[in-house]
């Protein structure tokens, strides 16, 4: 399997999620992913996404609201790379109305057949990164490792099932 290339990141306006091992294949992992549909049966953060996935297309989503608000909010990004199996990232992109960007990869790393590990990166890049990263960071870090642990769950049970 050949190195997978990710982009390098400011530590300091980067956060990365618990690496979770999870007891099922790269490619049930992956299907779980890219099931935008069922993110409401597992995903705590992401309750809602819509997109084709297709390099440069919006991914429309609901979030849980982890800085204290009580209703979820809604955020657009754009997919920036799609390795099946491997990684699959959307980015937020300067506008004239916000010079907020980011890059969000989620990373699979294949152990053997039958096992993987997960984590997932948010890097707040521009002018505007530690400002971003010292506001928001914290309740980005909380998200992304109650998403890491409910992925690997809800992989495992899935797994698990399916072996039976």
């Amino acid at each position: 399997m050949s190195e997978l290339t990710i982009p390098e990141y400011d530590p300091a306006t980067t956060v990365r999620s618990v690496t979770v091992e999870i007891d099922a294949p790269a490619t049930l992992v992956w299907q779980v992913l890219v099931d935008l549909e069922r993110y409401p049966d597992w995903n705590p953060f992401c309750i809602s996404a819509k997109s084709t996935l297709e390099i440069g297309a919006p991914i429309e989503m609901l979030l849980t609201d982890y800085s204290g608000g009580t209703e979820p909010f809604p955020w657009v990004e754009y997919v920036c790379a799609v390795v099946p199996e491997r990684l699959l990232s959307w980015e937020l992109l300067p506008t004239t109305e916000s010079r907020q960007a980011a890059r969000r990869d989620q990373v699979i790393e294949q152990i053997d057949e039958n096992r993987c590990r997960y984590y997932s990166t948010d890097a707040f890049l521009g002018e505007e990164a530690h400002q971003i990263m010292e506001d928001t960071g914290a309740w980005v870090l909380r998200a992304f490792d109650e998403t890491a642990v409910a992925l690997k769950k809800h992989c495992d049970a899935l797994y698990a099932e399916r072996q039976r």
